[in-house]
């Protein structure tokens, strides 16, 4: 029997009390009885999936937190008139921050639609099972949906308990498991037509998940990781011995093992900077867009709603000469936020928008807003990412440092539970911030400053503003790859660092087509910008450079290693490539068991699945890479760059030119095409108005 099958039958007998009669199968015979058990499992699972329900939102699934009443509830009040009193009576200290982050994150209350069940004991003792359905759940309690009747039973209620599942994508990763806990009912009202009661919980669920799931997962993860380790260590002995019968190879194998299992052992010792309350200075975030009038509401309010001080944070929007409605979704949100705010904290001088009269890049777009930002410090954030609250003043404190030139904050999956492809691209950003840029962090040399969240000193901006907009390379202007670009300039003279308590969720490709595009063009960006950063590597921290020049070597050479190891040594020497595939896996896991480990996600397994997928499909595109990493087209959109290619192969056609933005590019890539939690690269934005015309217009890509 495989493992799918013995893995069915367990759940099988997890649901046999529940659903087995002793003359639906009769006589004990395993074919039958097995097939039975099959049948009520998938009845079962189905069940369970048809009663939950997850919003969407352009075709993506994401979380759907209840809103406040008011547009920025986390923006400090200057004239003292709101504070951080919550409704249970708790006054927070205000430089206590790492509570008032943990209380705030309790309070979110996040809209779901799953089956409840609520035990409880009336006044005579008796028992009693209520059915209900979720409307909303926090980390303290939970709103239900129930009959009238029922309801008004819940108010003499006692020895309460509810008992429900938590599907995934109905609240943050981690959460996603069936509860089983005391509760309290504390009010029965009436809303929009339905009665609802309001359940608190016992203990909160952080604390329940930690006594029955999370420690049990960090004990096996733990274990899991050390033995992986391990045995990949015994594997590479192996490699020690034959080492003189292929001594490329086996150096190859050897390298590229110490290399992964030191990022892993690195990023394990990696630690935030604390927040210092004394420490806010001045920032400005500058957010280019282009055709991004789905997400760049939303972008902006989340910039806008930071615990921050208001008269320290400036927000600065450049439109790319957009040819959809995101300009008129600035201007309405910008008027919104005014409206609701008021003067209180001076909206209208703090948030403020420039639209570009010609299309001219998104390198353009970010110089155009440093050349009137005000701050000391200014934050880029991509059109389609969504700061947390306290991502501004988590990511500020490593420039306490006065050789910090620029931080990464971490970037999150907004649109995780959309599809598998989304899943897979979740488990690898956070690996790839968690592990890798950890790991760099430890030396102070990030070598991508991502996209999504990225912050710099103005001042350093400003030093490499023209050849940041003028780069070429082999002739080839540098359209994409603005993240690791100016990454570059920063790090040449100046420290670079990871924050990984600042965070911001990112909306990544759902489509394959779209996720290969962006896929190959990282590629490109990352073989361009890797080469020039090793001109000035060596002067680094030895461990750090040797760790630059290892992590560039090994996925240039990895499609060559993969090709000789499954298909030249199979087909010319007759062997089985156990041990590459061994090794393979045992990697592949140690990605997975490590998502396990800090998120204990449901999601974990996708990181093996995605290992998978990059040696299968991703790998491939690297030697593509090797002969066209010059190429400055998008692929996803229409850029300048992109119409010129259009025309060239159009001329050799003598077809006319349709320089136009493709109406399925449009809808179906326009919000996706964007700088990912790794390489962070999307054109969206530009240079606007007489001064950027004058200044630039040189510089831009029409």
């Amino acid at each position: 029997m495989d493992i799918t099958s013995s893995l069915l039958d367990i759940l099988c007998g997890s649901i046999i009390s529940e659903h087995i009669r002793s003359d639906d199968i009769g006589f004990f015979d395993k074919e039958k009885s097995v097939s039975f058990f099959r049948k009520k499992a998938e009845k079962h699972t189905a069940d369970k999936k048809k009663n939950v329900t997850l919003e969407t939102f352009d075709g993506d699934i994401l979380l759907s937190e209840r809103l406040d009443r008011r547009i920025l509830p986390d923006v400090p009040d200057p004239t003292g008139q709101r504070t951080s009193f919550d409704r249970r009576g708790v006054v927070d200290d205000p430089n206590d921050v790492d509570a008032v982050m943990k209380k705030r994150k309790s309070g979110i209350r996040y809209k779901s639609k799953f089956p409840v069940t609520v035990d409880f004991r009336d006044q005579d003792g008796k028992a009693h099972t209520l059915k209900g359905e979720s409307r909303d759940i926090s980390e303290t309690g939970i709103l239900v949906r129930l009959e009238k009747e029922d309801a008004e039973q819940l108010k003499e209620a006692s020895e309460t308990e509810l008992r429900f599942d938590i599907p995934p994508g109905s609240m943050p990763e981690g959460h996603e498991m069936s509860i089983h806990t005391a509760a309290s009912c504390v009010r029965v009202f009436e809303r929009d037509g339905e009665t609802c009661a309001g359940f608190e919980f016992a203990e909160d669920l952080g604390t329940y998940m930690h006594r029955h799931k999370d420690r049990y997962l960090y004990v096996s993860s733990v274990i899991l990781l050390l033995f992986i380790s391990m045995m990949v260590v015994l594997m590479r002995s192996e490699s020690v011995i034959y080492f003189k019968y292929n001594a490329v190879m086996y150096s190859y194998s050897i390298i590229a093992a110490m290399f992964l299992l030191t990022r892993y052992a690195f990023g394990a010792l990696y630690r935030p900077v604390k927040i210092d309350p004394a420490f806010k200075p001045s920032v400005t975030i500058i957010i280019p867009c282009f055709n991004e009038e789905t997400w760049i509401s939303r972008t902006i309010i989340s910039c806008m709603n930071q615990s921050y001080p208001p008269d320290k944070l400036e927000v600065i929007v450049v439109d790319d000469c957009s040819t959809d409605r995101s300009v008129e979704v600035i201007k309405d949100t910008i008027e919104k936020i005014a409206s609701a705010e008021g003067e209180r904290t001076d909206i209208r001088n703090r948030l403020s928008y420039i639209v570009q009269e010609q299309n001219a890049g998104k390198r353009a777009a970010l110089c155009r807003g440093v050349d009137v930002a005000k701050g000391e410090f200014v934050i880029f954030v991509d059109s389609d990412s969504f700061l947390d609250p306290y991502a501004v003043v988590n990511l500020v404190q490593p420039f306490k440092d006065p050789k910090m030139g620029g931080v990464a904050g971490r970037t999150d999956v907004a649109n995780t539970y959309t599809n598998s492809l989304t899943k897979m691209q979740s488990v690898r950003y956070y690996i790839a911030f968690r592990v890798m840029k950890a790991s760099e962090a430890l030396f102070d040399t990030v070598t991508c400053l991502s996209g999504p969240l990225s912050c710099y000193r103005k001042s350093i901006v400003k030093e490499h503003e023209e050849a940041w907009l003028n780069q070429k390379f082999l002739g080839h202007k540098a359209t994409f790859g603005d993240d690791r670009a100016m990454t570059n300039f920063v790090l040449s003279h100046h420290r670079t660092y990871y924050q990984d308590t600042a965070v911001c969720s990112t909306i990544v490709p759902n489509k394959q087509k779209v996720f290969l595009k962006q896929q190959m063009r990282w590629k490109r960006s990352w073989l361009r910008e890797s080469l020039m950063a090793g001109a000035f590597m060596w002067r680094k921290e030895p461990f750090a450079a040797l760790n630059f020049y290892i992590g560039l070597l090994v996925p240039i050479l990895a499609p060559i290693v993969v090709a000789y190891n499954l298909f030249y040594v199979p087909f010319t020497q007759h062997i089985f490539p156990t041990t590459f595939l061994v090794g393979l896996l045992l990697m592949s896991l140690m990605m997975s068991i490590a998502q396990l480990f800090f998120r204990k996600s449901s999601t974990w397994y996708f990181g093996f699945l995605f290992c998978l997928y990059y040696e299968v499909v991703l790998l491939w595109q690297m030697p593509l890479a090797w002969v066209t990493f010059w190429k400055s087209t998008w692929g996803t959109r229409m850029t300048p760059s992109d119409v010129k290619e259009k025309e060239k192969r159009q001329r050799h056609k003598n077809a006319p030119v349709d320089t136009a933005e493709p109406d399925a590019i449009e809808k179906n890539e326009g919000t996706r095409a964007k700088a990912d939690a790794v390489s962070g690269e999307k054109h969206a934005a530009p240079s606007a108005g007489k001064h950027a015309e004058n200044k630039r217009g040189k510089h831009a890509n029409v």
